[in-house]
């Protein structure tokens, strides 16, 4: 079994904002592969779907914990389906890449990202893959980082990132079969 984590925060306030795009990728991954419907998981702190991927049972996860707490739900839900690390894949924005794009990445330091910092933090390692998902260009100096990562997508940066779906779909396959 694989865990496919996309990193958010939950509430309407954060709908469609920066800071959820590993959300928003895991709900065009649940399209995609046609995954059971959301529900919720209260005892580890998730909204869950299900899908099959090359034949790989895939557990698709958006803790409901905040963002900087993101390892809590993740630790609980590893512990209670015994998934080991190399079987996680976590999905996250990331101002360090231009918006649409992604870089796959296995065993790295956060970088700065909190909600992938207390994933470590929980589970004691960073042996996992990350997909890094896009979502610049880095605020300018009089727009603060927080303030724009908690805004919300234009129409038109959506679309950008919609057509870089692609590129993350064939990333995140490609770890789970092996190909």
């Amino acid at each position: 079994m694989w865990l496919l984590v996309g990193l958010g925060n939950p509430g309407s306030e954060y709908t469609r904002t920066r800071h959820n795009a590993g959300w928003l990728a895991l709900d065009a991954f649940a399209r995609m592969y046609h995954a059971s419907e959301w529900r919720l998981d209260k005892k580890n702190q998730s909204e869950v779907a299900d899908c099959l991927i090359g034949g790989e049972k895939v557990l698709l996860v958006k803790p409901q914990t905040f963002m900087n707490l993101s390892g809590d739900a993740v630790q609980r839900i590893t512990s209670y389906y015994k998934i080991e690390p190399h079987h996680i894949i976590v999905v996250h924005d990331d101002l360090d890449f231009p918006l649409g794009t992604a870089r796959l990445q296995f065993d790295r330091s956060a970088a700065g990202h909190n909600g992938v910092q207390d994933i470590i933090d929980k589970l004691g390692t960073q042996a996992f893959s990350r997909v890094r998902i896009g979502i610049g260009p880095k605020p300018t100096q009089d727009v603060e980082g927080r303030d724009f990562v908690l805004a919300r997508f234009t129409a038109e940066e959506l679309s950008t990132l919609s057509g870089g779906l692609d590129k993350i779909f064939e990333s995140v396959t490609s770890v789970i079969t092996g190909a």
